[in-house]
């Protein structure tokens, strides 16, 4: 299990998202949180003036305090999207962004941030546009062929900790494809864990452990376009929390967990995101 949660802010407001919702999951797996403060100023003066970060830091270690989680805090000065990727490679914490306040045209011309830190990050991102609290409701996408176990591991995890539902969710994308395994699932796509496909056999696999554990788990079957389908099942479900697997390095189901369609439903979720990367044995 995690033992540490990295918490990332450069004192924009905005990451308080990524600090209460960090310090809620460190709380929940009974880990450590580091605090990581990025000062990106260009004039080294400025920073004895006061500075965004001493707010954000004095109000993050009333919150560890009052909870009871151990923490450390660090502050490194650079480029954001330079120092966080280097700080998360030292350890396996699990990395907590919001967003980082940065202008639009900025966002326009070098991309959205948590794009770079999904490609960058090989360690599980926990992506907070806004906090939810507490999780009552998870829901996991499942592809199939074993790319989302490790989020799936880090979500059972959490939901049994946090007692919370469990919701497994495979999306059927469209296509033309005709051989036995595809029709099997074309046709059965709102009982898939009935099937002897592999998808079939994660979702009951998945069942199976989350009921042992004694949590309330379901299936859900959605057919589309895989981006579309997984945002409207967040919003329509109400969901606290959404998991996905990544296959950065991995050139199958590129369609349904590339990095670029994680970052879509990071940038759109109306919820927290986490992201695992899969990791061959």
């Amino acid at each position: 299990m995690t033992s540490n949660v990295l918490i990332v802010t450069n004192g924009y407001k905005g990451t308080w998202s990524a600090i209460e919702q960090g310090a809620w999951l460190a709380s929940t797996l009974d880990a450590t949180v580091t605090l990581l403060g990025v000062t990106e100023e260009e004039n080294p003066a400025a920073i004895d003036d006061h500075h965004p970060l001493e707010e954000v830091f004095e109000r993050a270690v009333g919150l560890f305090k009052a909870q009871g989680t151990a923490y450390s805090l660090e502050v490194q000065r650079g480029s954001a999207e330079e120092v966080i990727p280097q700080r998360a490679a030292r350890d396996d914490s699990i990395v907590v962004l919001s967003p980082l306040g940065r202008p639009q045209i900025r966002r326009i011309l070098a991309r959205r941030s948590i794009r770079h830190f999904i490609e960058e990050i090989k360690q599980p991102i926990l992506y907070v546009p806004k906090s939810v609290l507490p999780v009552g409701r998870i829901l996991i996408c499942v592809g199939g062929l074993g790319y989302e176990v490790n989020a799936e591991h880090l979500a059972m995890q959490i939901a049994l900790k946090s007692r919370a539902e469990i919701s497994l969710l495979h999306i059927v994308p469209p296509g033309d494809l005709d051989y036995p395994t595809a029709r099997v699932i074309r046709d059965n796509w709102q009982r898939l864990e009935q099937t002897e496909t592999p998808i079939g056999r994660s979702l009951r696999q998945a069942l199976e452990i989350a009921k042992s554990d004694g949590l309330t788990a379901n299936v859900i079957g959605r057919r589309g376009n895989v981006v579309e389908e997984i945002l409207g099942e967040t919003r329509e479900g109400k969901y606290d929390l959404l998991c996905m697997g990544s296959s950065y390095s991995v050139h199958s189901l590129r369609q349904m967990y590339s990095p670029n369609v994680t970052s879509e439903i990071s940038e759109a979720a109306s919820c927290p995101v986490l992201t695992a990367r899969y990791k061959q044995s």
